[in-house]
């Protein structure tokens, strides 16, 4: 077996600590090889298809990643920003603002995103932070609710990675947060807040990421995860029953996925006469495609077609201040253990530096 070389190590340093927050990826660019790129990565991890791959790899080497990555490609030129793709630019600025609010509560770690499919990827940033001598690392994947194809995965990368160091950093992962008292209070924060301007709607749809329903099937916990998330930040709402629902969005082939779904619910409510509705995504952490371009330019479409009036979709928590707030003390709290205080001289200038890197995210 092949080890990487080993950076140089001095005996009797100081641990160091780093938080490495993992998002789904993005493509490079929005552009046909950049998505035959991207997708063929993505979809060639088995927990994604969960397809032996004697049958799945034609399908997807001579049908899919002939005809899917133009499609996806003019999806994607949609929500491009001058920037770049706005899951990597938030999640970019997620890290950096936590960076600030753990420092201003005196907490010296360094922390960094990675990407599981695409560009900066976890054996990238796991090579860096390594290089810096970095032997403490909290693993906090932005899924809120566990599922196979998401959180493990993540998992599966930290193995892979693992199997060709020699000496590896001690490593934590956050499997999930979808009851975490924060994260629902900046949800219900963000829905409170736009109700305030614009009233309320005749339905709360709360859409989540859909999966196979066989996953469900075998025991993965994301179909419950998603419910009560969804039951608890109701319940921070204090509305009944019939004012909200869940739906499942981003169907991918014809098995059966987690129903209801998204589109084909919205569609039926307009048709029944019903004139506004809300739209909110919990499961994901960033605005992205998913976000963007399905919910807010696709489903809003097929609603309003459908004779729907009033269509609202919420942003994502990005960086809401209670929601970067909620993840440092989710952090905080995984990292207990590991001494990652400041001491007192420098807890002045690092308060300074951390204000300073969080106005310039905000920006």
């Amino acid at each position: 077996m092949h080890f990487a070389r080993e950076p140089d190590f001095a005996h009797g340093t100081a641990p160091r600590t780093a938080v490495l927050l993992c998002n789904l990826g993005t493509p490079d660019a929005a552009t046909p090889a950049a998505l035959r790129r991207y997708l063929g990565e993505f979809l060639s991890d088995p927990r994604v298809v969960e397809i032996p791959k004697l049958l799945w790899w034609p399908i997807l080497h001579g049908i899919i990643l002939r005809l899917r990555p133009g499609k996806s490609a003019r999806k994607y030129a949609r929500i491009w920003t001058a920037q770049g793709s706005p899951l990597l630019v938030w999640t970019e600025k997620q890290a950096t603002m936590l960076r600030g609010h753990l420092g201003e509560l005196g907490h010296d770690v360094t922390v960094r995103f990675a990407m599981r499919y695409g560009n900066p990827s976890i054996a990238s940033v796991l090579d860096e932070l390594k290089a810096q001598h970095v032997d403490r690392i909290l693993v906090l994947p932005l899924y809120p609710q566990y599922s196979g194809p998401t959180t493990a995965s993540v998992i599966d990368a930290l193995g892979a990675w693992s199997r060709r160091i020699r000496r590896l950093p001690e490593l934590r992962v956050v499997n999930h947060y979808h009851d975490d008292p924060g994260y629902i209070d900046a949800l219900a924060g963000s829905v409170t807040e736009h109700w305030q301007l614009h009233g309320r709607p005749d339905r709360l749809v709360l859409s989540f990421h859909g999966v196979p329903r066989r996953t469900l099937l075998l025991g993965d916990p994301y179909h419950c995860e998603c419910l009560k998330t969804a039951r608890l930040l109701a319940e921070r709402l204090g509305i009944s029953a019939e004012q909200w629902i869940v739906t499942f969005q981003s169907r991918f082939g014809k098995a059966e996925w987690l129903q209801p779904y998204t589109e084909p619910t919205l569609v039926e409510f307009a048709r029944r006469g019903m004139k506004r509705v809300d739209v909110v995504c919990p499961g994901f952490s960033a605005d992205c495609l998913e976000t963007l371009e399905e919910i807010a330019i696709e489903v809003h479409d097929a609603f309003l077609r459908a004779g729907g009036k009033e269509f609202h979709y919420l942003p994502c928590l990005n960086i809401r201040h209670d929601w970067i707030a909620a993840l440092a003390q989710l952090t905080i709290r995984h990292l207990q253990g590991w001494d990652t205080t400041r001491n007192a001289d420098e807890s002045g200038l690092a308060a300074q530096a951390a204000r300073a890197l969080a106005l310039g995210a905000q920006r």
